[in-house]
């Protein structure tokens, strides 16, 4: 086990340096379970503007090959905080121990150039990775036995969407947004970069005017069409498993009826009327599964069936993108008006009563500061998002648990990982792609932690394109990657910022865009309760 055991991937140690001089490792370190937490400090946030691009330059200098720069602090298991540390990750096997200490230096004196002190900075293992019909159905109460496996097939945020041309790369559907004006379009938001797949040669076209070739998207791409065929077969088979199980037993229940006297033989009829009505429980959620398994199959196998709408925008990914630096990496996608009822779209709303975690344990994740004013009830499925994030909130959120520590926690639903909770970070991190031509590209993020140690990933492969929502229902930033030891487990999840993205989009052909999507919506919020 390493140093950075309990972290989600693990990330190997290469080298750590505390101020002014090396620390001693404690051999226990390496037996007890690190969880990262995050940062807020006020000096920090003011200095890091100008001393990022520094740090940038520096590790650039003594030819660092670093794939992610964040902030955090660590604790081990439930403890309390440690120091802020710089936390550099590199790519694996490309910087020795004794480089890693000249650079740790180097990057400690820089910071003390700021007056910034009782620091460690810390290189790690780390690698960048970016996460990537008929209508649709109508969200279901979550006592419904269909409700935890139609959710894909549903318009709440999380969509699990593909581009139709290549439908191996999938991600998720980030948030809708209405044309404004006179129009009655609406439109979802996602990252470009699974849309058009690097590798398929469509990263340079931004062309989608209507002689171009349609960029159909659709809801479900392969793997995600198979994986909710085989959620329905499993609930089918599991409730027929079910019904044999109480059939047998009100079977031998029966044989005691006959053999024992009135008093045994009246609380074997109890339990028989109790296991007749899970009998019947069982059959109706069995045949209710059927239909739509049948339903989906009919319907919604062939993909031209599952064509959600087409990519109307998408500048191609840019790195570093404007003066701030931020990643761009976003497609908007003109819904096909065919697709949704008014009965049956949401809006911009999280549904997470369908997930392991009930409403509730995921409301008083997301609420760390009972201060937290929340906006839906917490036996309400539909978690409704409204306004964002400003940028001085993620800085300086004024919001703490019940450690006193300052926090901002997240929540976001993916297609990869499902409604999960995370604490955001209060400086933005530098994130780099190196590419196969020799060059690379650098960029600023929002940085996202895991919740805790043992809440596993925030986010996993196919979560891109995701919206990060806070405790309040404020957008906070379209996720796009997130960096660990391999591609498969993350430690940090990033995003573009939405207060930077945002007004982007509306600069490029949607000037008169908004988020208020009340008038498209017509449903009774009493029929969607837990």
């Amino acid at each position: 086990m390493g140093y950075f055991w309990g972290l989600p991937s693990s990330p190997r140690l290469v080298y750590r340096i505390g101020t002014p001089l090396t620390q001693p490792i404690d051999f226990d370190m390496f037996h007890q379970l690190k969880v990262l937490r995050p940062v807020f400090d006020r000096k920090l946030v003011e200095v890091w503007g100008e001393m990022g691009p520094r740090v940038v330059a520096f590790l650039d200098s003594k030819n660092v090959k670093f794939t992610t720069i964040d902030w955090v602090r660590f604790s081990l298991d439930y403890g309390p905080a440690g120091p802020v540390t710089l936390w550099i990750g590199v790519l694996p096997e490309s910087l020795a121990a004794e480089d890693a200490h000249i650079a740790a230096c180097g990057c400690l004196a820089l910071l003390q150039e700021f007056d910034i002190t009782d620091v460690e900075v810390a290189f790690r293992t780390s690698i960048y990775t970016r996460s990537a019909g008929p209508k649709l159905l109508e969200p279901v109460d979550s006592r419904h036995p269909t409700a935890d496996v139609r959710g894909p097939l549903t318009p709440t945020l999380g969509l699990r969407v593909a581009a139709k041309n290549t439908p191996y790369v999938e991600g998720t559907g980030g948030f809708y947004f209405a044309e404004g004006r006179d129009s009655d379009k609406i439109f979802f938001v996602t990252a470009r970069h699974f849309l058009f797949p690097p590798n398929a040669g469509f990263n340079d076209r931004d062309d989608f005017n209507s002689s171009a070739p349609r960029h159909d998207v659709v809801l479900l791409g392969t793997k995600a069409f198979s994986d909710m065929i085989a959620s329905i077969d499993y609930k089918i088979e599991r409730h027929i498993l079910y019904v044999d199980r109480y059939r047998r037993e009100l079977h031998a229940l029966e044989k005691r009826v006959a053999k024992n006297t009135k008093q045994t033989a009246r609380k074997a009829l109890k339990e028989c009327k109790r296991i007749g009505g899970s009998v019947r429980e069982e059959s109706r959620a069995s045949k209710a599964l059927g239909k739509l398994h049948d339903e989906v199959i009919n319907d919604w196998a062939d993909d031209s069936r599952r064509v959600l709408g087409h990519v109307i925008c998408s500048p191609p990914v840019t790195l570093g993108a404007g003066s701030e630096g931020y990643t761009e990496d976003y497609a908007v996608v003109e819904l096909d008006s065919s697709k949704i009822d008014k009965h049956v779209f949401r809006g911009n709303a999280i549904e997470f009563g369908t997930t392991l975690s009930s409403p509730a344990q995921i409301l008083t994740r997301l609420h760390a500061d009972t201060r937290t004013v929340c906006s839906v009830s917490p036996c309400d499925r539909l978690y409704k998002l409204h306004g964002h994030l400003r940028e001085e909130d993620m800085h300086r959120p004024n919001l703490f648990n019940g450690k006193g520590e300052e926090c901002l926690m997240v929540v976001k639903s993916g297609s990869g990982s499902g409604v999960t909770v995370g604490s955001a970070t209060g400086i933005f991190s530098y994130v780099r792609e190196y590419f196969d031509d020799g060059t690379h590209r650098t960029s600023r993020e929002w940085a996202i932690l895991p919740y805790s140690q043992t809440s596993g990933v925030f986010s996993a492969l196919g979560d891109s394109g995701s919206l990060i929502a806070d405790g309040r229902g404020r957008f906070g930033g379209l996720l796009t990657g997130g960096a660990g030891a391999d591609t498969r487990h993350f430690d940090i999840t990033y995003a573009t910022p939405f207060f930077w993205l945002w007004p982007r989009i509306k600069a490029n052909g949607f000037p008169d865009a908004h988020l208020d999507l009340d008038a498209y919506i017509d449903f009774d919020p009493d029929t969607f309760m837990v």
